[in-house]
Parts: C-alpha cells; structure tokens; sequence
C-alpha cells in the first residue's frame, strides 16, 4: 500500500472513517464531522478493499459483536511523550473495566495531571483500538469522549459490560 487510503463504516456507535498509510491504521474517526476535520486538505483515496482497511473493519465488526476484546492491527500513533506514556497505559485497561482520570495519572507518574489526561484521551486517534472510551471520572460518571460526546462512550462501555453511572 502506498499513500493515504481510507473507508467508512457504518457501527453501534455511528460512522467510523479508518484511515491507512505505509501499512498501518493512522486514525479512527468517530463521525463524518471529525474525519472531515482530521483529513483536511490531505489527500485520500477511498479504498475499503484494501487488506489492512479489510482486516480493521473485520476487527472492528468482531468487537462490536462482541467476539474480539482486544486488537492486532499495525498502529503507530503520533504525539507527544506525555500522550504516548497515556495511550500506553490505556491499552492496558482491559475489556469491560474502566479506570479514572486520576488513575492514569498516578500510573504513568504525573499525579496532579488528571486535566492533561483528558487532553491526551482527546487527541488520541485511534479510539477504540486506543481505548479511551475506557477513562470515566472518578465517581464512576461518564464524562467527554472525542469532545463532549459522551453518548458514544455510553455505547461502548455497554456493549462491553462495563460499570458506569448515565
């Protein structure tokens, strides 16, 4: 595969735009709105049939019929070290459990950053795979996921059985 290809699928929790380049998934985007966001004059070729683009959108149907806890796709994501050092440690959250804001910020060893890990699970691109749905707030209330969407979270923290308050 060479440049940046892209697919669109349809989801529980809405559209999902997958994004590829040089073999490995880029970014998720969670609606039509973000995707148009993140991709702005990038250039795109629509290619769902592509092998890479093929085998996260059958990982994605397998977790959203609840066959598949966890991903082994190719992902690289891009940000800071503080970011990496967060998207690290949300990996380690497993399926159907959540973790605060606080509790990230106690693992990676940045205690009075629980504002940053917000900042972090937001510029994550790839949610899902990157499991920030997964950061709920300290008293067990949903609070924002891609913004302030916290209807989407709500979808994937039932699909996964996950305890939460509405």
């Amino acid at each position: 595969m060479t440049g940046r290809i892209y697919s669109k699928n349809t989801t529980p929790a809405g559209d999902i735009y997958i994004v590829a380049e040089n073999g490995i998934i880029s970014a998720l985007y969670m609606g039509e709105e973000d995707f148009l966001e993140g991709e702005e004059g990038l250039s795109l070729q629509f290619d769902p049939c592509e092998s890479l683009i093929m085998n996260c959108t059958l990982q994605l149907e397998e977790y959203f019929n609840g066959q598949r806890k966890e991903f082994d796709i190719p992902i690289e994501p891009h940000g800071t070290a503080f970011q990496k050092a967060v998207w690290k440690e949300l990996r380690q959250i497993p399926f159907g459990e959540t973790r605060s804001y606080q509790d990230i910020a106690v693992k990676i060893g940045k205690e009075k950053a629980v504002r940053a890990i917000g900042q972090a699970n937001k510029a994550n691109r790839l949610p899902i795979i990157i499991p920030c749905h997964r950061v709920i707030g300290k008293n067990k209330s949903l609070t924002g996921y891609a913004g302030s969407r916290t209807e989407i979270k709500e979808i994937l923290l039932s699909l996964e059985g996950a305890n939460f308050i509405k």
